[in-house]
């Protein structure tokens, strides 16, 4: 009798999984498709027999592109819901919103999308882009091999888009370029009205120095931004741009024909040629329902992170937090790309970094890619009062210890 209840019990209970983005506002461009991406793998793996012999529950909230919503929707998903973990966010702002939820309430997030570093959490891993991941590698390309000279560094007004180029800046001017030939723009989210703008970046480039303008642009705002290139006849050839939050969505709803030659930089690529890409591509259309669909770089940072969970919660038998915690630091899964992604003791994973021009059929062909997998760097080396900082929660319980004062300053920094 007591077995039968016992697995009665079993049946009945599932683990829930928080599904964190925004289905409407400026971001559900991009966010939607995340919430689908994760739907998708939890499916999946309830084929498999779910996990510890229970299914998994997705639990989906709609932040709204709010910011502060994203807060009350991480409280609700860990005080009510009680989620093990939550699979969410795409822009900083929304992330930091989240932060001190999920370290007062002791969850999990698992943050998918490309960011500025200068931050490190116990409760969360950051399984996209840091800088030096992304960024810099984007930069010394451009530099190095297209010789660009003069940069326009034009991004969407949020800490994202300013601590990047604040980072970039920094690097650029340790090259040596001038002041003079840094131009920086922010605008707001859902911008629309571009053409003074794309006038000032093209007035920027005349000047007999091969320009360049590294694009954080979020969101809807990238569909304008790209019409009115093309409308002024801005061609790869004269100004490049090259994109770190622009992928395969959101070209889907782009006429790419001017955008030929223009470029953005991602750690995954759907048109990256492994066999393990091709069952993703083939699980996410069957999934979808729709063979236009596209995959892009945060859906694999969200395959990547949620199997690393998966080993995690196998590994320490249990959901618990804290046990997920100690157990997930070393894990190794597949990536997309053909080899595998490392959690490292920063909460930042390693990964491949790929440059890819904009194809007619809006998907990038890869024109360079680095040697070897790229270790997070949750600290950048090119900011005063980050280059002295080491994230290593294991062995120091520290996201931010300066190794020059020999102190733990507390967990992110302001």
């Amino acid at each position: 009798m007591a077995l039968s209840a016992t697995t009665s019990y079993a049946e009945d209970e599932t683990i829930k999984v928080g599904v964190l983005h925004s289905l409407s506002g400026t971001m559900a461009i991009s966010e939607t498709t995340l919430k689908d991406t994760m739907l998708m793998l939890i499916e999946e793996q309830n084929k498999k027999g779910g996990l510890l012999g229970k299914k998994l529950e997705p639990v989906v909230v709609d932040p709204a592109s709010n910011w502060p919503l994203f807060a009350e929707k991480t409280r609700e998903l860990l005080s009510q819901e009680e989620v093990d973990a939550i699979f969410g966010c795409w822009t900083s702002v929304s992330r930091k919103s989240v932060l001190p939820v999920v370290e007062e309430l002791n969850g999990l997030l698992f943050y998918p999308v490309q960011y500025e570093g200068e931050e490190s959490s116990r409760n969360v891993f950051y399984t996209g882009a840091a800088p030096n991941q992304q960024a810099i590698p984007a930069v010394d390309y451009l530099m190095n091999d297209m010789e660009v000279k003069r940069w326009v560094l034009a991004g969407t007004d949020y800490v994202y888009p300013r601590t990047t180029n604040k980072i970039l800046e920094a690097y650029l001017k340790s090259k040596g370029v001038a002041e003079s030939d840094i131009m920086i723009n922010y605008t707001p989210f859902g911008h629309s009205d571009w053409q003074n703008i794309v006038a000032d970046i093209k007035r920027f480039g005349s000047q007999g120095k091969k320009t360049a303008v590294v694009s954080t642009i979020n969101g809807d705002a990238n569909v304008p931004f790209y019409r009115e290139l093309g409308n002024q006849g801005i061609s790869a050839e004269d100004i490049p741009v090259v994109a770190f939050s622009v992928g395969e969505e959101e070209l889907s709803g782009i006429d790419t024909k001017p955008l030929v030659g223009h470029m953005a930089a991602w750690n995954y690529f759907m048109s990256v040629e492994t066999d393990v890409n091709d069952t993703f591509i083939d699980q996410w259309l069957k999934f979808i329902g729709d063979d236009k669909r596209v995959t892009n770089d945060p859906m694999e940072a969200h395959y990547i992170g949620f199997n690393m969970w998966v080993k995690a919660v196998e590994k320490a038998g249990t959901t618990d937090v804290d046990a997920v915690i100690d157990a997930i630091v070393g894990v190794e899964v597949p990536n997309l790309t053909g080899g595998s992604s490392k959690m490292l003791p920063n909460h930042h994973i390693t990964k491949p970094v790929l440059i890819g021009e904009i194809q007619e059929d809006g998907q990038f062909l890869t024109v360079w890619e680095t040697e070897d997998l790229v270790a997070g760097d949750a600290w950048s080396d090119y900011l005063e009062g980050s280059k002295d900082l080491k994230s290593d929660w294991p062995s120091m319980n520290c996201g931010n210890y300066n190794t020059a004062t020999k102190k733990c300053v507390g967990a992110t920094a302001e």
